[in-house]
């Protein structure tokens, strides 16, 4: 038998100005990822968890926490964007649609650069837009982030696979 090998995940040299990458499946967001983070970041607003408070405002629902938004749309391109690499940060986050239980997400990332990095001749730098899209092809939240990106000679993962008998 022969082993076949997955996908590792994009590298510094494969990244160009321009490319687009959009997620290859979508995540549906639950009442219970909101519970989940509302409670471990502490967030006491109620938009969040009643029901009846939320009744009362313009979105006449709970709103997704934002947090949670953001980081299922920053995990959807981790398979294209950074596997191997580290974030550095993110900038420009804006939400320009609300967010609810049962929406579904997906994300669309556009190389905007790619550098040497200065201080690890090993890795790059690249500088991406991201947006988040749900099922109606509403855009629920906007970024950029800059990750440094292992260079494919250098990648610390090459080789680690345990020996098996």
């Amino acid at each position: 038998m022969a082993v076949k090998k997955g996908w590792e995940g994009r590298f510094l040299e494969d990244f160009e100005i321009g490319d687009i990458y959009r997620s290859s499946v979508g995540r549906t967001l639950l009442d219970a990822d909101n519970t989940w983070m509302t409670l471990l970041t502490n967030n006491d607003n109620q938009i969040h968890f009643n029901v009846e408070y939320a009744k009362n405002t313009q979105f006449q629902r709970p709103l997704m926490n934002s947090l949670v938004t953001l980081a299922v749309v920053t995990g959807l391109t981790v398979p294209d964007i950074s596997r191997n690499g580290i974030n550095l940060g993110w900038d420009k986050v804006r939400l320009p649609h609300p967010v609810y239980a049962g929406d579904t997400l997906w994300s669309e990332t556009e190389v905007v650069s790619v550098r040497e990095s200065n201080s690890d001749p090993r890795r790059g730098i690249i500088h991406i837009k991201c947006k988040g899209i749900q099922q109606e092809g509403e855009i629920v939240i906007e970024f950029e982030r800059d990750v440094m990106i292992w260079k494919r000679e250098h990648a610390p993962n090459l080789g680690v696979f345990p020996k098996s008998d």
